[in-house]
């Protein structure tokens, strides 16, 4: 028997029977921080950027010709210094400075932060070195790991491993499912709900994931854990599970003051306008994913209608708690189009056999329910997908916080690839692209920030911020796909020939420079010696 359990089912048998022994992928290698083969350069006493137009990651417009200063691993000021298409003067230009990019024709925005991101999985076969590199190739500094599969203490240290820039990797923020790691047990009563947090504090976590169903969705225990947390100052998320939302909606979460959501379950519920109980066959079983993925696509249509009186209710209180959605609607793709998942291009060079081998359909691996996946099942999910996108798109237009993330590892999605896709999903729902460039910077940095009671320091481009930088050399505004590390195809008017633009050119974490195409050539080495080593144990 395959040993495919996944990170998710993990998390729900970890509240239905006594902790498993934890086990855990392979940790980043320490990080070369010299000589000719060195990851990253800096930082710097000074790094000055010039000539680069600015996206600052508030929403507003792009300014530029900016010359950007960094010292050591802080923003110092950044200056306009022209106009467009006209000669620069030096007069009034910052000073030089120790290290210089010349970024003439660039763009630079915030580091990205993505918000639901697994740090890999042992069934799917992902060394983090392959997950951390693939995130920062793609301009992800910041991501938070809600669930921390591979153990709290295996990911705290990671989190200050990477702090330390000990290894290449983004900032890692920490939130465990209830019940992750300790030896007591499952989480049975408030009680133990509230020494889970306690000591999940003391072991220096960042935060919650409650994930699940029966005893943890339990509205006393849910509510205990919340409860705590924020006394502790630790933030909270969830994905409320099919096994626990009966009793449990996303509103009556967000009531007992829970931080934030990813997907969207919990939330059509929460909008049963004629209904308790979401129309299940009467031969539904929620562990044959065929059927938990199938009926999910059919969740919406069963909703408030938009702009209904009670839709408008619904998102009106969610709005004045202050709750947050993180839709990671990327992860669903392939219900909505198989094909387009499974052939996406960067798969070949870029998608360890392990976790292609993950993918395949198959009854235990988590997200492999490809069965008998039929044009009525996409069509029921392209409809879902328009109702849920609706919701999307007005809960931010009336004020609400959306953020992005990805959820990679699991059908067909592969790390980093897969975060720029939520960019494009997120403009198809209606946002203007500066509205989405606003959600994967400042609006993740202010989740992850506010929850814990800090100040924001990350997620803009200001004075005294964190350098935490994406550069890229095409308009990121004009063609999302430009951010993708295959680039976007682009016809050359000298050459009249078709060829590769894009891809992000520099992501600056804490001040260190890092090529973006160097970190990508490293992913694709690890997948070519993968594929060898699967070659010659299957010879």
């Amino acid at each position: 028997m395959r040993l495919l359990l996944s990170l998710l089912m993990l998390f729900v048998l970890a509240q239905m029977c006594v902790a498993q022994p934890q086990r855990s992928i392979l940790p980043a290698p320490d990080r070369r921080a010299s000589g000719d083969n060195a990851e990253g350069e800096g930082p710097f006493e000074r790094l000055v950027i010039r000539g680069v137009t600015l996206i600052d990651g508030t929403g507003a417009p792009p300014l530029g010709p900016v010359d950007l200063v960094i010292e050591n691993n802080r923003i110092k000021e950044f200056r306009s210094v022209g106009y467009p298409k006209v000669a620069i003067r030096e007069a009034g230009r910052p000073a030089r400075g120790t290290k210089e990019i010349d970024a003439t024709g660039m763009y630079v925005m915030p580091g990205f932060v993505d918000c639901h991101g697994h740090v890999g999985g042992v069934a799917q076969g992902t060394p983090a070195e392959y997950v951390y590199k693939l995130w920062m190739a793609h301009g992800v500094t910041t991501v938070r790991d809600p669930g921390s599969g591979n153990g709290v203490d295996w990911t705290v240290r990671e989190r200050e491993r990477s702090a330390q820039n000990k290894i290449v990797a983004p900032r890692l923020f920490v939130y465990v499912t209830p019940g992750n790691s300790w030896d007591k047990g499952a989480i049975t009563s408030p009680e133990l709900a509230r020494e889970y947090v306690r000591w999940a504090k003391a072991k220096g976590v960042d935060g919650f994931k409650l994930i699940g169903g029966i005893p943890l969705f339990d509205p006393e225990i849910f509510g205990a854990v919340v409860d705590e947390a924020r006394k502790l100052s630790l933030g909270t998320t969830t994905h409320l599970a099919q096994l626990g939302v009966a009793r449990l909606n996303i509103l009556q979460a967000a009531r007992l003051g829970l931080g934030s959501m990813e997907h969207w379950y919990g939330l059509p519920e929460a909008l049963f306008a004629d209904r308790v109980v979401q129309d299940f066959p009467l031969d539904y079983n929620y562990n044959d994913e065929s059927h938990r993925f199938g009926e999910a696509g059919r969740l919406w249509k069963q909703a408030a209608a938009p702009h209904s009186k009670k839709w408008n209710e619904v998102m009106d209180e969610l709005i004045k708690l202050g709750f947050t959605l993180d839709p990671t609607m990327t992860i669903y793709e392939a219900s909505r189009d198989l094909t387009r998942a499974m052939r996406a291009e960067w798969h070949d060079k870029y998608t360890l056999p392990s976790l292609w081998k993950f993918y395949t359909p198959s009854r235990e691996a988590h997200g492999s329910y490809w069965f008998n996946w039929t044009t009525q099942d996409e069509i029921e999910w392209k409809n879902n997908y328009r109702l849920w996108m609706t919701f999307i798109n007005e809960y931010k237009n009336r004020g609400g916080r959306v953020t992005t993330g990805s959820d990679s590892g699991f059908i067909y999605k592969t790390y980093g690839f897969e975060y720029i896709r939520e960019f494009e999903l997120l403009q198809e729902a209606g946002f203007h692209p500066l509205e989405v460039i606003r959600a994967a910077t400042f609006n993740g940095a202010s989740l992850l920030s506010e929850q814990q009671g800090h100040k924001l320091e990350f997620g803009l481009i200001r004075p005294g911020y964190l350098a935490d930088l994406v550069i890229t050399t095409e308009n990121p505004l004009a063609n999302f796909k430009t951010l993708y590390g295959t680039g976007a195809i682009k016809l050359n008017d000298q050459t009249n020939q078709p060829e590769r633009v894009g891809g992000v050119k520099y992501t600056i974490k804490d001040g260190i420079v890092y090529d973006a195409k160097k970190l990508l050539a490293d992913v694709e080495k690890i997948v070519a010696e993968a594929k060898r080593s699967s070659s010659s144990a299957g010879q």
